[in-house]
């Protein structure tokens, strides 16, 4: 181990460090003097490495042999994922003190998927990938059964283990095929063996398999089935944080493989991608449509939404990543707005998840109900919300690639799935007059509904340097080693000119 490589993974360490200490300090003292404390600590840690992975000068590089990767892509996915985790985490605090669900191991546990997810991004090797996978996946598991009171809950856990258990299994049996046929784990290596442009039948069938196991991961069609009932099983807190980090992780994880192992193969993987991408946008816009619990529409929101980004990588550009990179970054802002009014939802003291309890809500809490009305709209795509810049970057990038019957079905699946997102809106301004709800939000929680709301309006306006940031990511990616590329802020287009350039 070289220095080189300690300064390439350092953030990992400072990570690493700060879930141990935690861990011990957790068990000395006992959980319920330092179960809020380290709450607010891991909120704290995450921001500190998210500040060391996105400021001052870094040189992209590769440690390990190659195995762990720190790049422009890495270093964006990582600061997205890590203020994602924090603001869940602070938004959540309020909420698992008063259903006395806090538990010093919750931060911990999130700290260690994190963790898992910074590996996930920076992978340059199968051996990294899977690693980075099994520490999320395994931190994830526990999480989502903490209520062990709920069965629920319990149910909740149990199935997204067998079934991520099986795609796991999918992944690896994949990966071993690559192996088989390249003689390599490296993507450098993969790549060389495939750098005359044609897969052997094995290494074909190894990136099906593992193309699979990674679609389990970000919820896409036909591997979803966990979604809806992993989301409305698990505690809120712990639905928020599915719906938010690790998609983001897992989506980066799926560009990093498909662009530095099979690069040269984009025309054997983009169909896979395609294929994936249309049936989770349409079969998560239609099946939401007929949900009646909030935490249940938006699993199948989720859904749509991975269909949505998808878009933007089968493309196999860097506009297609850099469009990708923007709609993951504004889909979890939209979502944890989301969640902070998911959260606050209650009647009588006990939570509630029924959409016909925000019936007339618009009328007797008016500045949230703005702000859940504002996201909405952002999730539906309507202009000039920043989710409609998201989805139109998704669909320049496909036209961009020759890929305009792709374009199409998003527009149309966008159509449908607006549907149950204007419902929500319904409700809350013309819904009928019975008995609504509370919505009790303390200080982090209030501050995690307005300002996303408030992002996706003046993100219309400007974008805060972030799609430059995002195209100097994708570049780093797709074309490597300085080769010249016009996609810095490309993705978003200027208010009023609606173009890619």
């Amino acid at each position: 181990m070289t220095s080189l490589d300690l300064s390439t993974i350092l953030p990992e360490l400072v990570l690493a460090a700060y879930a141990l200490i935690a861990l011990m300090a957790g068990a000395y003292f006992g959980k319920d003097k330092l179960a809020r404390a380290l709450l607010w600590a891991t909120v704290a840690a995450f921001l500190i490495v998210a500040a060391m992975v996105g400021l001052g000068d870094h040189v992209d590089g590769a440690g390990f042999f190659g195995m762990f990767i720190d790049d422009g892509f890495s270093r964006f996915a990582k600061v997205v994922t890590l203020v994602a985790a924090a603001a869940v985490l602070a938004m959540s605090a309020d909420y698992m003190v008063r259903r006395n669900l806090l538990r010093f191991e919750f931060p911990i546990l999130v700290a260690l998927a994190v963790l898992g997810m910074m590996f996930m991004v920076s992978a340059g090797d199968l051996l990294t990938l899977y690693m980075g996978l099994e520490l999320q996946s395994l931190a994830l598991y526990v999480v989502a059964a903490m209520r062990r009171d709920s069965t629920r809950s319990s149910e909740a856990g149990l199935k997204y283990f067998v079934l991520g258990s099986l795609s796991s299994g999918l992944l690896l049996y994949g990966a071993s095929l690559v192996y088989g046929f390249a003689g390599t784990t490296g993507f450098a290596g993969i790549i060389t063996t495939v750098e005359t442009g044609q897969l052997s039948l094995g290494i074909l069938f190894g990136l099906v398999f593992m193309l699979v196991g990674l679609a389990f991961k970000v919820s896409a069609v036909p591997f979803h089935m966990w979604t809806p009932d992993v989301y409305e099983g698990s505690p809120t807190p712990v639905t928020a944080f599915f719906a938010t980090a690790p998609k983001v992780a897992a989506m980066a994880l799926i560009a990093r493989l498909v662009f530095d192992a099979f690069g040269n193969v984009v025309g054997d993987w983009s169909q896979i991608v395609a294929a994936l991408s249309v049936l989770s946008m349409f079969l998560g816009s239609i099946a939401g449509i007929g949900q009646t619990n909030i935490k249940r529409l938006m699993a199948y929101s989720s859904i749509a939404h991975m269909g949505f980004a998808l878009v933007g990588m089968a493309g196999g550009t860097a506009l297609g990543v850099q469009s990708m990179l923007l709609y993951m970054t504004i889909y979890t802002v939209m979502n944890v707005g989301t969640f902070a009014f998911i959260l606050s939802m209650e009647r009588d003291g006990v939570p509630i998840a029924d959409l016909a309890s925000l019936n007339r809500f618009g009328w007797s809490d008016p500045v949230k109900g703005m702000a859940v009305l504002v996201l909405m709209f952002s999730l539906a795509g309507v202009p000039p919300t920043l989710g409609f810049f998201a989805k139109y970057g998704v669909l320049m990038a496909a036209v961009d690639a020759g890929m305009s019957w792709l374009a199409l079905l998003a527009v149309i699946a966008s159509v449908i799935g607006s549907f149950y997102y204007l419902r929500i809106v319904y409700y809350m301004y013309f819904g009928a007059e019975t008995e609504g709800l509370t919505s009790r939000m303390g200080a982090a929680q209030y501050l995690s509904l307005i300002v996303p709301a408030l992002v996706m309006l003046i993100g219309a306006f400007s974008m805060f340097g972030v799609d430059a940031a995002a195209g100097r990511a994708a570049d780093t990616l797709v074309a490597p080693a300085g080769a010249a590329t016009q996609t810095d802020g490309a993705a978003m287009p200027a208010p009023g000119s609606l173009r890619l350039d």
